[in-house]
């Protein structure tokens, strides 16, 4: 069996930093050929991150793609329609974290492994799994792309956990220069510079 084979150290089933575990993956599959498609989209995954950072609670809804309602705005709502009852905060609103980042992914990632192992007390190193160079794998996933296509890659995936997590608004992101460019100001430009080319003519 599987478990007599990790516990007996038998080839093909030595557990090392160096496997990333099927729980990372979407559906729990990995296809050999193509190792990155549904990477880093385990639901239990998904289900720590959030337990972890925006309530235990809110890690029982993991369906969709970030199309329900906003987290942040939520627990905010929460705290002014209960008055003066207190609301805790969750730790993203503690830290002021509104994005998902490759290094929260990895910790989530770690604590997960931990979780699911059989061991009764955090240490660096489990048996053959060292978890500070499985931390730094996952981490340079992201950050060490080989390439532009794989950092659109990431970049995608990195959107698509934030809304996830967070949900879709995220309106203070938008910088003055994407504010500009929207079509309502573009278009109070535009008539600006009508009414001053009209008035420039004789």
């Amino acid at each position: 069996s599987v478990r007599t084979g990790i516990r007996d150290r038998s080839e093909g089933y030595i557990v090392t930093e160096l496997s990333f575990p099927t729980y990372l993956y979407d559906k729990y599959t990995a296809d050999p050929d193509n190792l990155e498609e549904g990477l880093f989209k385990g639901r239990i995954l998904i289900q720590g991150y959030k337990a972890v950072f925006t309530s235990p609670s809110s890690a029982k809804d993991v369906e969709g793609d970030g199309d329900g309602a906003d987290v942040i705005w939520n627990n905010a709502r929460a705290r002014k329609n209960f008055g003066g009852v207190k609301v805790k905060k969750h730790v993203a609103q503690i830290i002021k974290m509104r994005k998902v980042t490759p290094r929260s992914i990895a910790y989530i990632a770690c604590q997960v492994r931990f979780a699911l192992s059989s061991v009764t007390s955090w240490r660096s190193i489990d048996g053959d799994f060292d978890y500070v160079l499985f931390w730094q794998s996952i981490v340079d996933f992201f950050e060490r792309p080989p390439g532009r296509e794989a950092r659109r890659r990431v970049e995608r995936l990195l959107q698509w956990w934030t809304r996830k997590v967070f949900g879709r608004n995220h309106r203070d992101d938008l910088t003055s220069a994407a504010k500009e460019n929207m079509s309502v100001n573009a278009l109070a430009r535009q008539r600006a510079q009508r009414d001053d080319a009209a008035f420039d003519s004789p």
